[in-house]
């Protein structure tokens, strides 16, 4: 069930009324009635995947009740250790069984081995990736006792499925969205509102932005041995912006949608490419996956607190690991070592900390060194997007080498050129408003408090919407 859908239109407010008219005055029926409405929302795609999800919940408040009164180490350890395996376990089967398979075929053939072993017309479960990692902080959060274990089966079945979340993130740990779902919840209209347009502009980023970007992204890299080198270029930053557009508006739909039922979650994206460097594009991109890897596998490898051998190490692991996580494919891998290299001379000279704070923060106008450092971040996060968007790591260099030729500086020439002087209109005025409410945790937060503007802002989005409706693509990250 696609957000955009007339089906999701259909489903939400028939929840909407039955969470705040009939199981308004009952915590345990309000919780009882969003597992329902996720089980739904998720078997749109495939019931039979539920049965993962269900296990995976079982399995994860067993442990961490067992971990509750367990205080042998030997024992709090293997009970850990059972979660991780049970849940990564499905993962690799599903994402990485042909990956591998694959892989060890290759290898024996490099060898003069020919094997024919069995192989498996496996269907990735939507959302896999995400919710794997949200069950398994909460087993590592209550192992480490940073958490209470759930008492509540119920509760912890809404958590791990909150349909709203469920299938793209947010990552959301069990320390900050667990206990609201133990706390009685009243409809605040302010947050209704602030809910309602943060869903508006997370469509418009959807629909507007990166469907459209999405239709000549794919012309361009689909034939890509037929363009000059402008042509391939501006056909990378139609993808930069098509996946960001398509993953930061689902996030921006999924936190409006979890604000009308009364539940705050983390933001996920913060204007990334307004970012001076790499380590800043990676604190402001993707934030609930960069973190949890960051507290969940780069501290405890020892972060940056060893030598230099071991901040390299780190850091490579973290990048890529990201990139694996992404796809059973060797171009995700190159795209998080691109990163890795990217990132490592901020790290090894002590700079991957020195832009904190908001780009040009108090200024309309950033400074010419602030645009040079943005500028230079984004073509280098550009080239990388290259190899995330390819199908094969020959395809992304064969790119590449067609951006970096004699015709880079020719007169981009494609099917539908013209057209796309309106979709990169779009991409500047995008640019413009997320510049200007840069500080807030979406674009529509801060709005004139004239109502006659307010509406007709309202208004020039939806119409936008709905003439840019007919391009339809799926999201990019239901594959991970």
């Amino acid at each position: 069930m696609l957000f955009y859908s007339i089906d999701f239109a259909v489903f939400l407010p028939i929840v909407f009324v039955l969470y705040w008219f009939v199981a308004k005055h009952n915590l345990r029926l309000q919780n009882a009635l969003i597992v329902g409405a996720s089980y739904v929302f998720y078997s749109w795609w495939d019931w039979r995947f539920l049965s993962l999800i269900i296990f995976s919940t079982l399995v994860d408040y067993s442990i961490g009740r067992r971990l509750k009164n367990e205080e042998k180490q030997s024992t709090r350890k293997a009970l850990l250790w059972t979660s991780i395996i049970v849940n990564l376990g499905f993962l690799g089967f599903f994402k990485y069984y042909n990956f591998f398979l694959d892989n060890f075929i290759a290898a024996y053939s490099f060898f003069g081995q020919e094997i024919q072993p069995n192989t498996l017309n496996i269907i990735l479960p939507v959302g896999i990736s995400f919710y794997t990692f949200q069950t398994l902080s909460y087993t590592i959060d209550v192992y480490k006792k940073k958490l209470d274990p759930a008492e509540d089966f119920v509760a912890f079945s809404a958590y791990v499925c909150f349909f709203p979340q469920l299938v793209a993130g947010p990552i959301e740990r069990a320390t900050n969205l667990l206990p609201q779902f133990y706390k009685k919840r009243n409809f605040e209209y302010h947050k209704a509102v602030d809910g309602m347009r943060q869903i508006l502009w997370g469509l418009f980023k959807k629909v507007v932005i990166a469907d459209n970007c999405a239709e000549y992204a794919n012309l361009i890299f689909n034939n890509y041995q037929d363009y000059n080198g402008s042509t391939l270029l501006l056909g990378a930053i139609f993808f930069t912006f098509q996946i960001y557009g398509d993953f930061s508006g689902y996030s921006d739909i999924a936190i409006g949608t979890s604000r009308l039922f009364g539940f705050e979650l983390k933001q996920n994206f913060a204007t990334p490419y307004f970012s001076r460097d790499i380590a800043e594009f990676w604190r402001r991109w993707h934030i609930s996956l960069s973190t949890w890897f960051r507290d969940y596998l780069y501290i405890p490898l020892g972060g940056s607190r060893g030598g230099t051998w071991m901040k390299v190490r780190n850091t490579f692991i973290i990048f890529l690991v990201s990139g694996f996580w992404h796809g059973a494919n060797w171009t995700f891998i190159a795209w998080g070592g691109l990163n890795a290299l990217y990132f490592l001379p901020l790290l090894l000279l002590k700079r991957n900390r020195t832009n904190l704070g908001l780009v040009a923060e108090g200024r309309i106008l950033p400074s010419l060194r602030e645009l040079f450092q943005m500028g230079t971040t984004f073509l280098l996060t550009v080239l990388a997007w290259v190899f995330f968007r390819a199908e094969s790591i020959s395809m992304a260099v064969g790119f590449l080498k067609g951006i970096f030729s004699p015709k880079l500086f020719q007169m981009p020439l494609f099917k539908g050129r013209n057209e796309a002087v309106y979709a990169l209109s779009f991409l500047l005025l995008l640019t413009l408003i997320e510049w200007i409410n840069k500080a807030y945790p979406h674009s529509l937060k801060r709005l004139p408090k004239d109502k006659t503007l307010r509406y007709l802002i309202y208004f020039a989005l939806i119409g936008f919407i709905i003439v840019a409706s007919g391009s339809k693509q799926g999201f990019i990250y239901f594959q991970f």
